[in-house]
């Protein structure tokens, strides 16, 4: 319930200003919702790339200590797999500076 009214806040907060400055003709420009996009973009990749690399960090240690004869062959993939998933973020930081370069 407590995420419901956070989420509701911060709607209102971003929404407000626009809605405060479309009556006189100098703001209700519509960025408000680019830089709402720019923000989620940069977050949720960040968000499920650090879920994702704890995941697999946490595999590929739990792999290792029950087996240590085959670090080197866990090792290696798992650094691939990070790197492919850090790819990802960028992707989103990348988004972002994008969206953020329109308004």
């Amino acid at each position: 319930m407590r995420v419901l009214w956070c989420l509701t806040f911060v709607l209102v907060a971003l929404i407000a200003p626009d809605l405060a400055l479309a009556e006189d003709g100098t703001g209700g420009s519509g960025t408000w919702g680019i830089g709402l996009g720019a923000g989620l973009a940069i977050g949720l990749a960040g968000l499920g790339c650090g879920l994702g690399q704890g995941n697999a960090a946490g595999n590929a240690v739990q792999g290792i200590a029950r087996n240590p004869g085959a670090a080197g062959q866990i090792q290696t993939p798992m650094i691939i797999g990070l790197a492919l998933i850090e790819s990802i973020a960028l992707y989103g930081l990348v988004i972002g500076i994008m969206l953020l370069n329109k308004i």
